[in-house]
């Protein structure tokens, strides 16, 4: 094994005459780096600049709820929720609208959130089924393997449509929802140009996911594409961590004494607690995802510092649904449960936000049952699908908690619900158990839990006992618009988070000297009596390996030939931290950095293009340079197009 550097000194070409070599391996270039690797810290990369913005405005796009938030650039400490929406449901505060959108007959865009639920629900069921409602969508993106443009999402109907398009429209009607307020409140109509524009994802989602988010806001029109810097991708445990950072005592609860933090002055900051070298855990447990952060605070300026690369999984809430869907599953038979989705989609909608309410009311100590409303037609329907009543099948069922009341309601015992709770919570528990274990997450002072899931009692009882009083666990006020507030916050000043680590290893495969002893005989290539070996791995940066702010990896490139337009590299990356070549186990193809190099012809003999790429933003970015002419070669890394 390698040592990086054994690796930047020894192995890498910088005789002036090494010519690429034709290497086709994994149907990659040969590609001969010039230059050791030099990580190059631009003190002025991190100036912060004075933007133009009059206004930043933050779209949380939720697995099961979304919303937006705003600050003006003059008054960054007035942050505002966008106005209530009409619509909303019994015993769920309306800040945010569900995630849900209604597509036409003919695939126009009709309706988002509550408006496109309630509309669903009132059309004649012979109608509704040519109609196109999503709902729960977003998580999609995390589960698709290899996403792409292309990738396609099911409405409740089945029918197929474009994931991206989907994106698109909310991101459009959020867009226009924000402008409509922004240009209330001034009075006059507010120009998009005057907008930067915050998206928040998961942390644990890859760059695909990602690039798809910035894809969807570029088809919305949210800003253009010859003007990136105009969106910010942030991570939503990040945004939750800011704006928890900043919180005072009287906006949120100590769930160790149970009650608002008060008896002090609600001007101190968490305040009697955070201070320098503070160690915490964010756990933002949203609809779809739970995602865990852990962070140090660095003072004087009160700068983030990531400790330990985001973890977490598919554990929102969403996943308490699944398990209900299954266990209707079990009551009524899967085949029936298929056929009334498919068949009567509004009345299963209706069925699951009925379940929804009741799911909120779930506590650790609740004796009485849970009653949930079964819509008629699925009382009806299952009658002629199987001739027997809902009644008799609860009967037949071996499933105990679960009653008939002569009400026409499931009745579930508090075990029948906190049964559908336990594999959710599980997982989220094992994940914590896992990082507090790990050396890197020591002393940690305080444990936030943010995002809608944050709610649930069953939940925070579980992060209770398994803390056993190690850290103070705290709840903000306004759990649910947590990441939104902090998303704005993020967008008035990305560089506030100023070392992040790396979640993957990157790299690209390059050609080195043939070592012999060293090198695997299998990996030796002859070109013109010089032996290289082929597929050796360059890494860019390891897994879980520290990276500042504006810091860039710089590597060498040249074209094969003089005539050549466009240098094409694969990005390839693993989930372990040394990786020797690109064809080890768990390395993949990921993306590919794309040089066009076309239209700067250059007096030199042998071009060299010297390429920057920065880790230590939310996005990976790429720059070039013709070395020859000093002029900047457009750069751009793909990790959609597979």
């Amino acid at each position: 094994m390698m040592t990086e550097k054994e690796l930047a000194i020894d192995d890498i070409i910088t005789d002036a005459m090494a010519t690429p070599s034709p290497a086709k391996s994994m149907g990659d270039p040969g590609i001969t780096p010039l230059s050791p690797t030099h990580i190059l810290k631009d003190s002025e990369e991190n100036e912060p600049t004075r933007h133009p913005y009059v206004v930043v405005v933050a779209i949380d796009f939720g697995t099961t709820s979304s919303g937006y938030a705003y600050a003006f650039t003059k008054e960054p400490e007035c942050i505002h929720t966008m106005r209530r929406w009409e619509g909303g449901d019994p015993g769920v505060s309306n800040q945010k609208t569900p995630t849900t959108i209604l597509l036409s007959p003919d695939r126009k865009f009709h309706s988002f959130g509550y408006a496109a639920r309630d509309f669903y629900h009132d059309l004649d069921p012979t109608e509704s089924k040519q109609w196109l409602y999503l709902e729960k969508f977003k998580m999609k993106l995390h589960t698709t393997a290899n996403l792409s443009i292309d990738t396609d999402l099911h409405a409740a109907n089945g029918k197929k449509v474009k994931a991206l398009d989907i994106f698109a429209y909310a991101l459009a009607f959020f867009k226009e929802q924000a402008l409509k307020e922004l240009s209330d409140q001034s009075g006059a109509d507010f120009d998009n140009a005057d907008v930067r524009w915050v998206i928040t994802v998961p942390a644990i989602w890859k760059m695909p996911a990602k690039q798809f988010m910035r894809e969807a806001s570029y088809k919305a029109g949210l800003v253009f594409r010859d003007n990136p810097d105009q969106l910010i991708i942030a991570l939503e445990p990040e945004a939750a961590s800011i704006y928890c950072r900043k919180l005072r005592l009287h906006q949120m609860v100590d769930l160790d004494n149970k009650t608002a933090l008060n008896g002090y002055s609600p001007t101190e900051n968490v305040g009697v607690g955070m201070t320098q070298g503070d160690r915490y855990v964010v756990v933002d447990c949203g609809g779809g995802t739970v995602d865990l952060t852990v962070h140090q605070i660095r003072m004087p300026e009160g700068h983030l510092k990531e400790l330990y690369k985001a973890s977490g999984g598919p554990y929102g809430s969403i996943g308490i649904d699944y398990e209900f869907e299954k266990l209707l599953c079990k009551i009524f038979g899967q085949d029936f449960i298929d056929q009334f989705k498919i068949k009567r989609p509004a009345a299963w909608v209706d069925l699951m936000i009925a379940f929804e309410s009741r799911k909120r009311a779930a506590t650790p100590d609740r004796s009485n049952p849970l009653n949930i409303n079964l819509p008629f037609s699925f009382i009806d329907y299952y009658k002629k699908f199987r001739g027997h009543s809902v009644e008799h099948a609860l009967r037949k069922s071996n499933v105990d908690f679960v009653k008939w009341s002569s009400q026409g309601m499931l009745r579930m015992s508090p075990d029948a619900m906190n049964a559908l709770f336990k594999p959710t919570i599980d997982h989220i528990i094992q994940h914590l158990t896992e990082l507090f274990d790990r050396p890197e997450v020591t002393d940690i002072k305080f444990l936030f839990l943010v995002g809608g899931f944050a709610e649930s009692p069953l939940l925070q009882q579980a992060v209770q006992k398994m803390l056993q009083g190690r850290s103070r666990i705290i709840i903000p006020h306004d759990v649910g618009l947590t990441i939104l507030k902090g998303a704005v916050l993020f967008g008035l000043d990305p560089s506030v988070i100023k070392v992040r680590r790396s979640p993957l290893t990157y790299g690209v495969g390059v050609l080195n000297r043939f070592i012999e002893g060293k090198h695997p005989p299998e990996k030796m290539l002859v070109k013109e009596g010089t032996r290289w070996c082929t597929d050796v791995f360059d890494t860019f940066i390891s897994t879980d390996q520290s990276v500042a702010l504006g810091e860039t990896v710089k590597r060498s490139y040249t074209p094969a030939k003089p005539s050549q337009q466009v240098i094409v590299i694969h990005v390839y990356c693993s989930e372990k931290e040394s990786v020797s070549f690109i064809t080890d186990p768990g390395v993949r193809k990921c993306g590919t950095l794309k040089l066009d190099v076309s239209g700067t012809e250059s007096p030199a003999a042998r071009r060299e293009i010297q390429t920057l790429m920065q880790f230590g933003d939310t996005e990976i970015r790429a720059m070039a340079v013709d070395v020859a002419t000093s002029r900047s070669v457009k750069a751009s890394i793909d990790f959609l197009s597979q």
